[in-house]
Order: structure tokens, then C-alpha cells, then sequence
């Protein structure tokens, strides 16, 4: 029996690498003649990727995880943004991934069952790689793991000036004109993230195709926007690609994921609202008590996911060693009846809770997707990326949140007690109309992954390409 091998390789962060490994594992489980491996990059000061990937090799059947040779990274005179920083990095690999490559296509020759290698996927920040592909052979593709719309707004890059003065951008993949508040950092900084965004997607257009994990049903304009671009390779929204395990296979602290299920499922049902910033997310002491006092205020059942900032540029945020140490004086004992604070959270699993009514989210795309999937209306509070696009996009353009923040810059980086008190009440109590939208939003997501379906159909077609 011939198989067909697909290599995936990721930016080494959770938001990138998780829905590319389970993109992976989709296409194998769709087609038992697909067999995937996915390149995994070393960083050493990310010690959460490196356990979530020697938890997913652990587990996996027909797809394996294959770390690379460690490189030297890239010094710091050499970048000024994450995105640059890992860009490069990711650029220092080609060694490496011509080498993984070269060696899966002499096991071709090699494998009593006759094996080919049919495709490499690059994700938003390792287009570099498609010369790799270009050198060997090998058909590349693109796995993008944020929405369309944002998927759009780097494709429109070659056309923005980072240093003009336009209050509002308008954006074919968006309905309405961005506001500049909302525009991400790697706009409004004019460093080298903004040069290195734009590289990227010019190179998207050399690619075999682009799969999104996104829904047809959910993103329709984005979409649409991207199907009239006649240069670019054919766009299909194959989403949502989710761990709906979560991370409480891999959690780094069990005890403290028994005491969370455990809490929760001793409160009413709907009655919690999750406060949770993503594996990256982590804010400053002052920021800390004014989330603290708005939720006391609030009166409301909470589980708050609180972690402290990291230490250095590329470093991953921590729990706190004692919360108590940033919280205010007494907030603990008088919060004792109502809430829970905690540190790493597994994420998806709490979501799936239904204690669950409510998440003030940093709107990251996976939390999104997970959010809809579990019908969990959001309050939106982005932080850093395309977090406030994405934001924008739910509550101004998809009714589908409550808007705690929206553009962030607005009114200072420090959001007020009294914000975080109207967001949540009007969360929990006060948004029937978008709360029945994010319910039918869920089912339809779920059924796109249904049989004849539209995302579904389009595995489909990917599958019928790889093995053709």
C-alpha cells in the first residue's frame, strides 16, 4: 500500500504550533494513508512548548514530532521584534530541514510499504522555508493559524505606510475602515516586525495553496475578499482546527487542575466567568488590582488565570510564586465564596465547563475558536498581536462579543476598574442577544467539520491532492 508523508513545520509558540500539530493529526485520521511529522523548533526559554511537544510525541499514532538540530539564535543586534526574532531563527533551520527532508524521501526508497513525501505546510512566520521545498521538490502549502480577516490585512501591508498619519485604513477583508487604534504594534512601531510581516506575505503567493483555520460561515467577507484576489494560490477555511483535550494532558500542575475542575463543579451552571490572557498573556501589578477591584465589584463567580509578566524579551510568563504578593490587601478572603485564583489554566477544558458562562479574553484566535465552540460569549480585552483586530472583528463586525476594549490605546494601556465591572456584568447579565448568537455560531462551527460540510469538503479536496 503506498503512503503519503506531509511535513509541518511551526513558529515556536503554543498559538502556532498547537493547531498545526492538530491540523496534522486531522489529515491522518481522515485518510490512513497520510502519515504526518511536524519539525519542531528548540527554545529554550518557552520550557511549556517543550513540554507540550514531549506530551504530543508520547501520544500520537500516525504523526510524529521531530526536534531539529539546535541552532545558535540569532543575537539581538540583529532583530528589534519577536516576529524578527523568530523569523530569522526560523531561517537558521533551513540546514535542518532540508536534512529532515532529504532523509524521509531516502526512506521512499527504503520502506518495505512504498512511501512518498507529497507536501511540506509552512506556517505565518517560517515562509523562508518554502526555497527548502522549491530545492527538493516539494510541493509547499500554507497553514495559517489567525483569522482570514488578518490573513488579509498582511496581504494589504505592501500598501500601508507604518508611519502615516490616517485615522482609519480600510482593508478589503474587513467591512468597515480599521481604525488606527486598532492597527497591531508591528504598524504603529515601524520596526522590523512590520518589514518581516510583509516579507511573509509576499510569499504566501508562491505557496500551492493556503488552508485557514477559520469557517466559511464564520468569516464570509474575509473570505470572499481573499477568493477575488486572482494572484493569490486558492483559499480554504478548513477550520475549526482545535485541541479540545487541552493542555490538562501536559498541565506542568495537576494539583492545581484537580482544584479548578473540582471548584468547578460545585458552582451553578453558567454562573463563572473566565478571565484568561493566553498562554502569553500576563499583566503588571497595577493592571492586576484594577481586574481584582472590578471583579469584587462585579459580584459575580470568577476563575481568574492571573500570571506574572516574564523576565526577559523571549521568556515565557510564569504563575506567581504568592498572588497575594500583587493583589489587594484582604481580596482573597472576601473573594474566598465567589471566586478562584489560579495560574496555567488548561484553557480549552474550562471552556467546555458548564459552570462557564462568560470569558474576558485577550482574543487570540484559538481562544476564539474555542470560545465558539463551546458557546462561551466573550468580553474582549486584547493585548498584544492582532488581538485587536481581531476584537474589532467580534464585536463590530460579527456582533458576536461584549467589548471591554476594543482599541486599547484608547484611553491608556491601564483599563479601569470600572470598565472591567461593566464588561463583566454586562457579560453575564446583560448580553442575551449575543450570547443566542455565539450559540448558533457554535453550531454551526462544530457541523462544518460534518460530512459534505464546508470545511470538511475542503480536507477533502487537500487529501485528494496529497494523494493523487
Amino acid at each position: 500500500m503506498t503512503r503519503f508523508e506531509v511535513v509541518f513545520i511551526a513558529t515556536p509558540a503554543l498559538g502556532n504550533l498547537v493547531p498545526i500539530v492538530e491540523f496534522a493529526d486531522l489529515l491522518t485520521k481522515h485518510n490512513p494513508q497520510l502519515s504526518a511529522t511536524v519539525l519542531t523548533v528548540t527554545t529554550p526559554q518557552r520550557p511549556l512548548i517543550s513540554t507540550y511537544v514531549q506530551s504530543r510525541a508520547s501520544s500520537a499514532t500516525n504523526l510524529k514530532l521531530l526536534h531539529l538540530p539546535t541552532v545558535d539564535p540569532p543575537t539581538p543586534d540583529q532583530y528589534q521584534s519577536f516576529i524578527a526574532f523568530v523569523s530569522l531563527h526560523i531561517q537558521n533551520h533551513k540546514h535542518q530541514v532540508k536534512n529532515a527532508l532529504l532523509n524521509l524521501k531516502k526512506n521512499e526508497s527504503n520502506s518495505f510499504d512504498s512511501v512518498r513525501l507529497v507536501a511540506l505546510f509552512v506556517d505565518m512566520f517560517s515562509t523562508t522555508l518554502i526555497d527548502v521545498a522549491a530545492e527538493l521538490a516539494v510541493p509547499c502549502y500554507l497553514f495559517f493559524a489567525s483569522p482570514a480577516s488578518f490573513l488579509g490585512f498582511t496581504l494589504h501591508l505592501d500598501r500601508v505606510d507604518p508611519v502615516e498619519s490616517e485615522s482609519e485604513l480600510a482593508v478589503p477583508s474587513f467591512e468597515n475602515p480599521l481604525p488606527r487604534s486598532v492597527l497591531p504594534n508591528l504598524v504603529l512601531d515601524a520596526n522590523d516586525a512590520f518589514s518581516w510581516v510583509a516579507y511573509h506575505a509576499r510569499r504566501y503567493r508562491e505557496t500551492k495553496g493556503i488552508f485557514v483555520n477559520t469557517v466559511q460561515e464564520l468569516e464570509p467577507h474575509a473570505l470572499q475578499s481573499l477568493y477575488n484576489d486572482s494572484e493569490l494560490p486558492r483559499v480554504y477555511p478548513i477550520g475549526p482546527v482545535l485541541d479540545l483535550v487541552g493542555s490538562n494532558q501536559w498541565d506542568p500542575n495537576p494539583a492545581q487542575y484537580k482544584r479548578i475542575m473540582e471548584w468547578l463543579d460545585q458552582q451553578p451552571v453558567s454562573s463563572v466567568v473566565f478571565v484568561c490572557f493566553g498562554s502569553m498573556g500576563s499583566l503588571k501589578a497595577n493592571q492586576v488590582e484594577e481586574i481584582a477591584t472590578g471583579l469584587e465589584m462585579a459580584n459575580v463567580r470568577f476563575l481568574w488565570a492571573l500570571r506574572e509578566p516574564p523576565k526577559a524579551q523571549l521568556e515565557d510568563p510564569r504563575d506567581y510564586t504568592n498572588p497575594k504578593d500583587v493583589l489587594p490587601d484582604g481580596f482573597l478572603e472576601r473573594t474566598a465564596e465567589m471566586g478562584l485564583v489560579c495560574g496555567w489554566v488548561p484553557q480549552a477544558v474550562v471552556l467546555a465547563h458548564k459552570a462557564v458562562g462568560g470569558f474576558v479574553s485577550h482574543c487570540g484566535w484559538n481562544s476564539i475558536l474555542e470560545s465558539l465552540w463551546h458557546g462561551v460569549p466573550i468580553a474582549t480585552w486584547p493585548v498584544y498581536a492582532e488581538q485587536q483586530m481581531n476584537a474589532f472583528q467580534m464585536v463590530r463586525e460579527l456582533g458576536l462579543a461584549v467589548e471591554i476594549r476594543v482599541d486599547y490605546r484608547v484611553g491608556g494601556d491601564l483599563v479601569r476598574a470600572e470598565e472591567v465591572l461593566n464588561g463583566v456584568r454586562s457579560l453575564m447579565k446583560g448580553a442575551d442577544e449575543i450570547q443566542k448568537k455565539v450559540k448558533e455560531m457554535s453550531d454551526i462551527c462544530r457541523s462544518a467539520l460534518m460530512e459534505n460540510r464546508s470545511s470538511y469538503n475542503n480536507l477533502v479536496f487537500l487529501i485528494q491532492q496529497l494523494t493523487s
